[in-house]
């Protein structure tokens, strides 16, 4: 059965995000004052990447599952890791979970006890930081992201097949990005092609959209675009879809549109979590 592969530290698999940095990426997120699509999606990308590493987690450290990419583009197209791990396309787990960029306090609400709320602080780690500028070059971006993967099926020919997120607001600048995507998703390892999932920040009114099994609904060229560009969910994340109480069928693909920073959260959730368990 194909998207069967088991995950180990032997046996890893790849994560690749796709990140607009685009000057359009200035604009609010999902309706939310004071805070921009770039940095909802930061947030959301810096969370995720909180969550692997813990997942990882065991008592003889943190073992090396993933190996996790980012790639920017917004004028220029590269790597968008900085600090320690500054240049690096693929870095494992391990690596990531020990190299933050920084480690900030902040402040959320929980309940008291007393029927009523109190400031708790918490770490958060920060990996990505969002600088939005320039054009949209998505086909650069694209095959950015083909080099990086054939390169990791390379030493990895036997794993769970990589999955790439694009997350994007913005029409690509630099031509039309099927025959890229398509190229991309012709990457395979034994077990399955790559998987490609997009997640389209409209600046629309329209309700969301979450993990559609075709176009009919969706209200735009663009977002029909990246629908036919997304893979279908395999079986795991199919399941996990549904266990999250998605309203997904057999051929529900990864994409979301017009997601406000809940729904980007879950999606990148789901997204990643392309096994049960991992050892």
């Amino acid at each position: 059965m194909p998207y069967s592969a088991e995950i180990s530290r032997t046996n890893p698999t790849a994560l690749l995000f796709l990140l607009d940095q685009s000057s359009s990426m200035l604009e609010p997120f999902g309706g939310q004052p004071g805070k921009s699509k770039a940095e909802g999606v930061a947030d959301a990308l810096n969370r995720l990447l909180q969550n692997i590493v813990l997942k990882c987690a065991k008592a003889d450290g943190i073992r090396d599952f993933f190996h996790v990419g980012m790639i920017s583009y917004g004028g220029r197209v590269n790597s968008a890791f900085g600090g320690a791990l500054a240049g690096l396309t693929l870095a494992p787990v391990s690596k990531i979970a020990n190299n933050p960029l920084r480690v900030e306090a902040r402040t959320r609400k929980v309940d008291d006890g007393a029927g009523g709320l109190t400031d708790q602080q918490f770490k958060f780690p920060v990996w990505f930081e969002a600088r939005p500028t320039g054009r949209t070059p998505m086909c650069e971006a694209l095959g950015k992201a083909k080099e990086y993967l054939k390169a990791f099926l390379g030493v990895q020919p036997n794993c769970y097949p990589p999955l790439v997120i694009n997350i994007t607001d913005g029409h690509p600048t630099d031509g039309d990005p099927r025959e890229a995507a398509k190229d991309l998703r012709g990457l395979a390892s034994k077990d399955g092609n790559v998987l490609m999932f997009n997640a389209h920040l409209s600046d629309k009114q329209n309700r969301p959209i979450e993990f559609p099994s075709d176009e009919a609904g969706l209200p735009d060229d663009f977002a029909k675009l990246l629908f036919r560009m997304s893979s279908e969910l395999p079986p795991r994340l199919l399941e996990a879809a549904k266990n999250d109480r998605f309203p997904v069928g057999p051929k529900s693909r990864g994409f979301v549109f017009n997601a406000d920073l809940v729904a980007v959260i879950r999606f990148l959730d789901i997204g990643t979590r392309v096994a049960q368990s991992v050892r």
